[in-house]
């Protein structure tokens, strides 16, 4: 810092330091506090060089407009809001099976939306246990058919999913 920032500064400090720190005061009650605010006002303000470029007696307003929003600032900061303890935990949700029930109705009207050739692999497949081999010989396909039927239809599931706000 050149030794005229350091004297702009200082000036700063002499003009407005003790208003500033009585302000501060008046909003929040702690004079400890205030010489933080006032502190960090200063800070600021040897941050910004258009600031210290300014007569001191100019830039009242701006430590007046800094130190009001470190004030607020500070009252909304997380350290100001106190934790209330509670004695007893809420309870823990009990798991039924709601949640398997709409994911079970969500997958049928995506499946149902699927054509019949694609909605068959797919309901042998997952559904059944049944491996390709299985599936071929159930469908009277080739094997290679049901690949690539249940890759297609795989696919057309997840996009139908994928409609009705499931993003798994």
């Amino acid at each position: 810092m050149p030794p005229e920032d350091d004297s702009r500064l200082v000036a700063l400090f002499d003009a407005h330091g003790r208003s500033v720190w009585r302000y501060v005061v008046h909003l929040t009650g702690d004079p400890a506090g205030a010489d933080d605010i006032v502190q960090e006002t200063l800070l600021r303000a040897w941050r910004s060089p258009r600031i210290l470029a300014q007569e001191p007696e100019s830039t009242r307003s701006w430590m007046f407009t800094v130190a009001r929003n470190l004030v607020i600032d500070e009252a909304r900061s997380a350290r100001r809001r106190p934790e209330f303890g509670v004695a007893d935990l809420p309870d823990a949700g009990i798991a039924d099976g709601t949640d398997a029930l709409f994911e079970s109705l969500l997958v049928e009207e995506a499946l149902a939306a699927l054509d019949y050739e694609h909605r068959a692999v797919i309901v042998h497949a997952y559904y059944g246990g049944c491996s390709i081999a299985e599936v071929a010989r159930r469908l009277g396909i080739p094997d290679g058919t049901v690949k690539s039927r249940l890759h297609y239809g795989l696919r057309s599931l997840r996009l139908a999913l994928q409609e009705k706000g499931v993003t798994r």
